[in-house]
């Protein structure tokens, strides 16, 4: 539809995504919907009157298919519900959390206790970890020290979790990843 004056108005993002009316180029569509009585090929110029009879828009669904796919609505209810659906499968999909915990090569006993108990606490939350021994300066001579520390802390943590990369050296840095195990609900007797 045009504005007064004969001048188009621009299609926002969203409508530039679907071809509606006159901007679809195929000759034959299959037509489907709740408001098409008769599923099936129309053309163009036919699909486009029940269209109007109907005082709704002709939208291009599918335009890879062959032919076409269209649909007769109400093409701002159509988008609304786009972007209705577009929201719900982005609330559905989780966000992952990577936590790091750091050990030095000489990391005494207590530290290391210390930093298991919390990599139990944020697998049990569902967040993966990423453990690494940082190296500084000539401590990059323990590199069998670090990789002993991380397998430890790997073997500590195997209830909670389960390794997704073994620790392989980076530069200065030996790291390791863990992700969450999948709870298994327990049975009721």
């Amino acid at each position: 539809m045009y504005r007064r004056g004969g001048v188009r108005p621009q299609p926002s993002k969203d409508q530039q995504n679907f071809r509606i009316n006159e901007q679809i180029r195929a000759k034959t569509i299959r037509l489907v919907g709740d408001n098409v009585s008769e599923p099936g090929l129309f053309s163009v110029p036919d699909a486009l009157k029940l269209a109007a009879e109907l005082e709704l828009d002709l939208v291009e669904i599918s335009p890879t298919a062959d032919p076409p796919v269209c649909k007769i609505v109400d093409f701002q209810k159509f988008l609304y519900q786009q972007k209705k659906k577009q929201k719900e499968i982005k609330a559905k999909t989780t966000k992952v959390v990577v936590k790091e915990i750091r050990f030095g090569p000489n990391t005494d006993e207590h530290d290391y206790n210390f930093k298991l108990k919390h990599a139990q606490k944020f697998l049990e939350e569902g967040a993966k970890v990423k453990a690494y021994v940082f190296f500084k300066g000539r401590t990059i001579l323990y590199k069998e020290k670090g990789e002993i520390l991380l397998l430890r802390f790997a073997q500590d943590l195997e209830e909670d979790g389960k390794v997704e990369s073994l620790p392989k050296l980076e530069g200065k840095r030996m790291t390791m990843l863990l992700s969450a195990k999948p709870k298994v609900a327990k049975k009721k007797k």
